[in-house]
């Protein structure tokens, strides 16, 4: 994070924050940053049952897996942006598993291993812009500031069982989306051996790993909380595209 325009790590201390020199202070007084400097960044789509048939697509043989830029990084509290004249922009709760070591040809058995830690994503997608479910391109889940990740990395010996927490999203207070990872069609342990299968995954690579029933239309202004029990509370907001519609 920054404070008065300085990099710091901190931890959390109460309702206030503990900065690496030992001042404290709170938690809009700085910029939050996302927890970890990712290498590559992995999603996986329709992940959840109950997701893909919202959307009205069948689960697959493989997970659906496609990449993202860090430009679409952002961290607690920041803004993104809502497209000009687009009808249909929602948010994602999901959890990000950041590796923590070399992968390659990992068992399943042991993939857990390989973990660093965890964080919550917002991976907000405008569905205006999908050309097909099974193929995102760049435009629906590569825009500048659209993922956002935080507030906390917290160690993987802090989450004693990834595959069984509870995930939930607010839109200006109201919950509108509830789900749990042991509800993932593949979950991590499956994630990581699958796509330490065919490429080696590297310490600071983040997977994403898709999101539950309940995405709705997010609009400006709004304000949106996606909470994932035992990992974090990350917060973020909607605003207004500031260019010109023919920009």
């Amino acid at each position: 994070m920054l404070y008065r325009g300085v990099r710091h790590t901190a931890t959390p201390l109460g309702e206030r924050l503990q900065l690496d020199d030992g001042r404290i202070c709170g938690e809009t007084d700085v910029v939050w940053l996302p927890p970890v400097e990712p290498g590559t960044i992995f999603a996986v789509g329709l992940n959840y049952a109950d997701h893909a048939k919202e959307l009205a697509f069948k689960p697959q043989d493989e997970p659906l897996l496609f990449l993202k830029g860090p430009n679409a990084l952002g961290g607690h509290r920041a803004a993104t942006v809502r497209p000009h004249g687009v009808e249909f922009m929602h948010y994602e709760c999901e959890l990000a598993v950041v590796i923590g070591r070399t992968a390659r040809h990992v068992a399943k058995s042991v993939a857990l291993e390989h973990v660093a830690g965890y964080t919550v994503a917002n991976d907000y997608a405008v569905r205006d812009y999908l050309e097909n479910y099974y193929r995102p391109n760049l435009r629906v889940k590569n825009r500048d500031g659209a993922t956002l990740l935080g507030p906390w990395l917290v160690d993987a010996v802090d989450v004693r069982d990834p595959m069984n927490l509870e995930l939930r999203t607010s839109v200006n207070g109201r919950v509108t989306q509830r789900g749990n990872t042991r509800n993932m069609i593949f979950d991590v342990a499956s994630l990581i051996a699958h796509l330490s299968s065919f490429m080696t995954l590297e310490p600071g690579d983040v997977i994403l790993t898709g999101t539950p029933e309940g995405v709705v239309n997010v609009d400006v202004d709004d304000e949106v909380v996606t909470e994932i029990d035992g990992v974090g509370r990350l917060v973020g907001y909607i605003e207004a595209d500031s260019r010109s519609p023919a920009a």
